[in-house]
């Protein structure tokens, strides 16, 4: 890439970071609860970091830090979903509730601990079948 163009590409890229992070955060600070802000922090602050992350490869190059880059997109893509889950199970189990009127989805087979298992047309304890 030529100097002028390699440097637009970058700062294009580092701005729409910078835009989703800041998106990511005023979620995280106005939303509700915690699966709202959940959900703000880890899609935002994904697409953030990770077009941060493109912008350094564009500058760096496909060696060295560049590639480190590119690693890193992929550890971001791969963990910050798999933590994101691991927020919303443990906030489940803990018994956290939505803000509103909304309710978990109820029916065999979802493992919901906080349910007593008592909703017409559920089985407390699947594989029990009598």
């Amino acid at each position: 890439m030529t100097g002028t163009l390699q440097a637009a590409v970058v700062t294009v890229l580092v701005a729409i970071g910078l835009f989703f992070l800041v998106v990511g955060t005023v979620g995280l600070v106005r939303l509700p609860d915690v699966y709202n802000r959940m959900h703000a922090t880890s899609k935002a602050t994904t697409l953030g970091a990770a077009s941060i992350f493109l912008g350094g490869f564009a500058y760096f190059g496909p060696q060295g830090a560049g590639l480190v880059s590119l690693v890193g997109i992929v550890f971001l893509f791969l963990t910050a979903p798999t933590g994101a889950h691991m927020i919303s199970r443990a906030a489940q189990r803990m018994g956290v509730d939505f803000d509103g009127d909304v309710t978990w989805p109820g029916g065999l087979g979802v493992d919901d601990p906080t349910g007593d298992g008592s909703e017409e047309g559920t089985d407390p304890e699947p594989g029990s079948g009598d």
